[in-house]
C-alpha cells in the first residue's frame, strides 16, 4: 500500500507502467513469502518442542510466544531464532514503509495548492494511521515488560494488532466510496428518526 500511494503520488504519470501486473504479481509474491516464513520458523519450533505444562493458552489463538510458555526444553534459542526472523521481517517492511511515506510528504508538501495537499493527504493518512495502530500495538503487545501482562490484556492487545487494523482499513477504504457515504447518511438519520 505504500509503495502503490507513493507511485500515484510522486509518479502519477508513470502509475499505469509502474504498477502494472508484473509489479503487483512480484508485490504479491513478496508479500506471501515473508508471511510463508514468518509462519514456518515458528511452527517448525513448535513442532520440535516437548510440552508438559498442560494445554491452556493465555489467549483465544495460537501465539508463538504462548505456546513455548508451555514447553518443558530451554526454549530461550528458540525463541531468540524465532524473534529474530520475524523482528528482521517486521523491521525491514517498516522501514519500506517510513521512508515511501517521506518520500511522499516530501513531494506532497511541494504541492503549490493547499487543495492538491489536502486530497494528497487523504490519500495517504488513513492507511498510515493503520499501518501505525498495527506497529504499535503489535511492539507493545511482544516488547511490553512481564510485570504488567496479565490474562486480560494480552487477548485485548491480540484484538488489537490483529483483527482491529484489517477491519479499519476496509472500513476507511470503503467509506471513499460515495454510494457507501450515502447509505451510512441514510442510516444515520433513521437511528436519530427512531431515537426522536
Amino acid at each position: 500500500m505504500a509503495y502503490d500511494r507513493y507511485i500515484a503520488i510522486c509518479r502519477p504519470l508513470h502509475y499505469e507502467t509502474l504498477m502494472g501486473e508484473r509489479a503487483c504479481v512480484k508485490m504479491a509474491a513478496a508479500a506471501w513469502a515473508s508471511g510463508f516464513l514468518n509462519a514456518v520458523v515458528p511452527t517448525a519450533n513448535v513442532f520440535s518442542v516437548t510440552f508438559c505444562q498442560g494445554n491452556v493458552l493465555g489467549q483465544f489463538f495460537c501465539e508463538i510466544p504462548q505456546i513455548l510458555k508451555l514447553s518443558c526444553s530451554d526454549s530461550y534459542l528458540r525463541e531468540v531464532g524465532v524473534i529474530g526472523v520475524s523482528l528482521s521481517l517486521v523491521v525491514g517492511c517498516f522501514i519500506l514503509i517510513v521512508l515511501s511515506y517521506v518520500q511522499i510528504f516530501t513531494v506532497v508538501l511541494r504541492i503549490p495548492s493547499e487543495q492538491g495537499q489536502r486530497k494528497a493527504f487523504s490519500m495517504c493518512l488513513p492507511h498510515l494511521f493503520v499501518v501505525s495502530m498495527f506497529f504499535s500495538t503489535a511492539v507493545f503487545a511482544y516488547l511490553k515488560p512481564l510485570s504488567i501482562s496479565s490474562p486480560g490484556l494480552d487477548p485485548a492487545l491480540a484484538v488489537l494488532y490483529s483483527v482491529l487494523p484489517p477491519t479499519l482499513k476496509s472500513l476507511i477504504y470503503s467509506m471513499r466510496n460515495k454510494e457507501r457515504q450515502g447509505t451510512l447518511k441514510k442510516l444515520i438519520q433513521l437511528v436519530v428518526v427512531q431515537q426522536q
